[in-house]
C-alpha cells in the first residue's frame, strides 16, 4: 500500500458522490477517482443480465487504467446484481452498497419499516432475502420509485424540482395514521444512493418524522477498515471524475464539496 491509496468510487450516476463524501472524510489520505456510468443510466432501466454483462467489463478496463487499491460500487442496484461476479472476476477489494435492513429493523419501535430504492432494487431476491433474515418482526414495506434518482440528478444539475414530484415517489413509504405514533412507519432505508442528495427536501416533505438509514457512514469504515492505518496527511492531488458518455460534467462548484474541498478534473 503506498503512501496514498487510490480508491476508485463507481456508481451508474451522481448518487454515488453521497457514498463518496463519506469515505473522503473517513480517508483524506487518499487519491480519489469517481466513474459515473451515466451512458448506461438509469440502470434500472436496464435488465439484471444487461447490467452484468456492462458493468463487468468495465470495471476490468477502469482497473486497467486506474490501478485502485479498492473499489466502492456506490449503487445498490450494481451491488445486488454484479459484487459477486467481479469479485471472481478482479482480485482487489470491493466494497458494495446494499440496503440497510438490518440496522433500520434493529432500532425501528413501530416495527414498521420501508425501504425506498429503484423498482429493480426492490424487487431483487437480494433485498428480499435480508428482509427474510433481519425483519425482526417489522413488516418491511417496500417502495419502488421509478423517477426519484432522476430528480435528484435534475436538482444537482441545477434544475428546478418540484415538492410535487418528490412527494409523489415519498408518499407510499408512510404507512398508518399520523395521529398514531405507535404503529405507523417510524424508519425509512434509503435504499438508492441518489436519494440523500434530496434528503433536505425529503424531511420537510414528510408526513411525519422518521429516521432516515443512509449506509454511506458504514460503507466509509468499511473502506477505512480494508486500506488500514492513513500513513500522512491529506492528499493533496486533484481528484478525477469521469463519465462513461465522455461528458464534461460542467459542475466543478457543485461537487467540490463531495471530493472534500479537492479540485476535480
Amino acid at each position: 500500500m503506498t503512501n496514498s491509496p487510490t480508491i476508485l468510487v463507481f456508481d451508474s450516476g451522481l448518487g454515488g458522490l453521497t457514498v463518496l463524501r463519506e469515505v473522503v472524510a473517513a480517508r483524506p489520505d487518499a487519491h480519489y477517482v469517481y466513474v459515473a456510468d451515466d451512458a448506461f443510466f438509469p440502470y434500472g432501466h436496464h435488465s439484471e443480465d444487461e447490467i452484468i454483462a456492462r458493468v463487468v467489463p468495465l470495471m476490468g478496463e477502469l482497473i486497467g487504467t486506474h490501478d485502485p487499491d479498492i473499489v466502492v460500487i456506490a449503487c445498490n442496484t450494481a451491488s445486488t446484481l454484479v459484487l459477486s461476479h467481479l469479485r471472481a472476476a478482479y482480485s482487489l477489494p470491493f466494497v458494495g452498497t446494499v440496503p440497510a435492513i438490518k440496522p433500520a429493523c434493529a432500532q425501528s419501535k413501530s416495527r414498521r419499516v420501508s425501504v425506498l430504492g429503484t423498482k429493480g432494487t426492490v424487487k431483487r431476491e437480494y433485498t428480499k432475502a435480508l428482509i427474510r433474515d433481519f425483519a425482526q418482526g417489522c413488516e418491511v414495506t417496500l417502495v419502488g420509485s421509478p423517477e426519484l434518482a432522476s430528480l435528484a440528478e435534475a436538482e444537482l444539475s441545477g434544475r428546478s424540482i418540484s415538492d410535487e414530484a418528490i412527494l409523489a415517489e415519498l408518499a407510499p413509504c408512510f404507512v398508518g395514521k399520523a395521529s398514531d405514533a405507535t404503529s405507523r412507519t417510524d424508519t425509512v432505508v434509503l435504499a438508492c444512493t441518489h436519494y440523500p442528495l434530496l434528503l433536505d427536501r425529503m424531511k420537510k416533505l414528510a408526513p411525519w418524522t422518521v429516521d432516515w438509514i443512509d449506509p454511506a457512514p458504514a460503507i466509509a469504515r468499511r473502506v477505512s477498515d480494508l486500506l488500514g492505518p492513513r500513513i500522512g496527511g491529506t492528499a493533496q492531488d486533484r481528484a478525477a471524475m469521469i463519465f462513461t458518455s465522455n461528458r464534461v460534467h460542467g459542475l466543478s462548484a457543485t461537487l467540490t464539496p463531495f471530493f472534500g474541498g479537492r479540485a476535480v478534473a
